[in-house]
């Protein structure tokens, strides 16, 4: 299985990448849905959340309010790694659990589509990396165009994750997505053909279709065995 990392930063096109995988059929997995998934009321995530940081975060309904939570958090570089440290047991068991669903379904190919890829230390187990980057000044003026946000909110935002040229300088692929959506677009195709070649053997030994061969020849190693065993004794 060939388990390919996408990364980036807020308002850089991770999403819009992650889009474009999804309409070629290879399957993502959404570390930020496995977040929303980890911070549902009453879940595990969710406890140690509200007893961290106060009812005072939560909407009227009980969940959390992540907006207002964003705004605690970004603020505050330890209070920022204080709720990933909390939540980052269940959003890595959670991404490797849609790995295993994946796996089970035979997928040869799938995208984990990670914020925090190298901050999290999941890269090592992610070939290629792909880097989504665009200029910081760019990457603020589409953040405040989305969000309709303060400029200081939207600075504290780019400034509370780790630079693009850091992340740039780490992948194996980078999409420069300062530019138009078809330029984007004719970068991806190229970026496609790349992630949808032939599987190393590593890899095909790591995918279901490989375990399955493997599996099937020490069984037939196992009953010849036993069959020269009996022949012996007789």
């Amino acid at each position: 299985m060939r388990i390919v990392g996408l990364t980036g930063g807020i308002a850089s096109g991770k999403s819009t990448v992650s889009n474009l995988f999804k309409s070629h059929d290879i399957p993502v997995v959404d570390a930020d849905v496995v977040a929303r998934e980890a911070l549902k009321k009453d879940s595990g995530g969710w406890k140690k959340v509200v007893a961290a940081f106060g009812e005072e975060i939560l909407l009227d309904n009980g969940e959390v309010n992540r907006p207002r939570l964003g705004q605690i958090v970004f603020a505050d570089p330890d209070k920022r790694q204080f709720l990933n440290r909390l939540l980052a047991p269940y959003i890595s068991s959670g991404i490797f659990w849609e790995v295993g669903k994946l796996w089970l379904k035979g997928y040869k190919v799938i995208v984990l589509d990670v914020p925090l890829l190298f901050e999290a230390k999941i890269d090592k187990f992610t070939t290629p990396i792909i880097v989504v980057w665009v200029d910081p000044e760019t990457q603020i003026q589409r953040l405040l165009a989305r969000d309709k946000s303060s400029e200081e909110d939207g600075r504290n935002r780019v400034n509370a994750q780790m630079p693009l040229d850091d992340k740039k300088s780490k992948a194996d692929i980078v999409i420069d997505n300062t530019g138009s959506l078809d330029d984007l677009n004719e970068q991806f195709q190229k970026v496609l053909f790349r992630v949808t070649g032939p599987l190393t053997w590593c890899e095909f030994w790591r995918s279901r279709q490989g375990v399955s061969i493997i599996l099937a020849s020490l069984s037939s190693g196992v009953v010849l065995c036993a069959k020269a065993f009996n022949n012996n004794r007789s």
